[in-house]
């Protein structure tokens, strides 16, 4: 409970309530940190005394259940696209990447919470940790007001002081939501960056969830911010939403794989139920 407060306190209360209920149904809990568990300990750690880390302060990573389900898929389909070095682009309104080798993750830009990384919706990704000590002595911000702050008030909502969805933001002629948008890109772009370093190179870049599915725009300007990788897309694939955007000539390859979550939680609950 201490390392998710904001979260495991919701996800046990229906828990605990059905288990009072109907105490014989089987109820199977599936982690969103899960998929992450095969990154080296380095990746995982901060640079915090060991006690500190000892209690769990580590990077966990999140939106597991979205990359398994878009690996579990590329295996299916495009098996050897699955073996090679991969970035996965989950972005929504929640947003990560994920470097992905040989199927498994290797670094995520979310780490101890989902807050961490990218500029999200209303959340505000990295931040330096000075920037809260100034606020909490500043300005006499508290845990909850700063949580607010971090989770519900920033990111694209922020920055714009307009909306937290991107397709109000490109609709809009408004100076603001087109430096939110630069601001999500270019987040976007330079972590692509650290996790080719941890990959040791890339040869795919995959889109998904609600933004990288559907809003061509981000994945153009992600990709010309990724030329210096040989990536280059094809313009009428990504404008069409084509499975692969990338040009023939692209130095490596860019995709567009819908996820789907609640059926990798189906999934493993049939096979917990299965089993048991």
């Amino acid at each position: 409970m201490p390392l998710a407060p904001l979260h495991q306190p919701h996800n046990l209360a229906p828990i605990e309530a059905i288990a009072r209920a109907v105490p014989h149904i089987p109820q199977v809990a599936c982690f969103d940190t899960a998929f992450h568990r095969s990154q080296p300990a380095l990746a995982q750690e901060f640079g915090l005394p060991r006690k500190i880390t000892a209690e769990g302060v580590r990077r966990y990573g999140f939106h597991g259940l979205s990359y398994d389900f878009i690996l579990t898929r590329l295996n299916a389909t495009m098996p050897e696209l699955a073996r090679s070095r991969l970035i996965v682009a989950h972005l929504g309104n929640g947003a990560s990447l994920c470097a992905v080798r040989h199927g498994k993750s290797v670094a995520s830009t979310m780490g101890f919470t989902a807050v961490d990384g990218l500029m999200m919706g209303t959340r505000t990704g990295a931040l330096d940790p000075g920037v809260l000590l100034y606020l909490m002595e500043r300005h006499g911000m508290d845990a909850h007001a700063i949580e607010d702050l971090l989770y519900r008030r920033s990111g694209l909502l922020g920055v714009s002081g307009i909306s937290s969805d991107m397709r109000a933001l490109r609709q809009s002629s408004a100076a603001e939501a087109g430096e939110a948008i630069a601001l999500f890109i270019y987040r976007i772009v330079r972590e692509i960056g650290s996790l080719a370093a941890a990959l040791g190179g890339v040869d795919g870049i995959v889109f998904s969830a609600g933004i990288g599915e559907n809003d061509p725009k981000t994945r153009a300007e992600v990709a010309a911010g990724c030329r210096w990788l040989g990536l280059e897309i094809d313009e009428d694939r990504n404008r069409r939403g084509e499975t692969r955007i990338s040009a023939d000539r692209s130095a490596i390859s860019a995709w567009i794989v819908p996820t789907d979550e609640e059926s990798m939680i189906a999934r493993y609950t049939r096979q917990v139920i299965a089993g048991s």
